[in-house]
């Protein structure tokens, strides 16, 4: 077993529950970690034996870029869901920091954070 993360991908979105956050959008955070049998792609030494982190950029980037939703817990879930139907992950975990999220107080950052395993999707998928 193995893990694969691409760490503080940086997009712009427009997520959130306030009005102002669906019209100027804001900066999103995205740490991404997957576990996968590793063998094949050590023994061939081929991209195609492996999980293409330049694809799963592209993956999150789509997802964090052209969709809107209120929570980033559901920004996480469909990131996750979108990486078990594009890639044969064992398990995935997922963090998403909002930098300047709109709090009444002084604050760096808010984040959430999900992992899954594929059978604890089965059925979702």
């Amino acid at each position: 077993m193995g893990k694969i993360s691409l760490k503080n991908m940086v997009f712009y979105g427009y997520h959130g529950v306030a009005e102002q956050e669906k019209i100027l959008g804001g900066r999103f955070e995205v740490d991404l970690s997957l576990n996968f049998d590793m063998t094949p792609a050590i023994k061939s030494d081929h991209l195609s034996d492996t999980i293409s982190y330049v694809d799963l950029y592209q993956l999150v980037h789509d997802v964090v870029t052209n969709s809107k939703y209120f929570l980033i817990e559901a920004l996480a879930g469909k990131i996750i869901n979108e990486v078990f139907l594009h890639f044969n992950p064992d398990s995935i975990y997922i963090k998403i920091r909002k930098p300047g999220a709109p709090v009444k107080g002084v604050l760096d950052t808010v984040e959430v954070e999900l992992e899954r395993t594929r059978e604890q999707m089965r059925g979702s998928l």
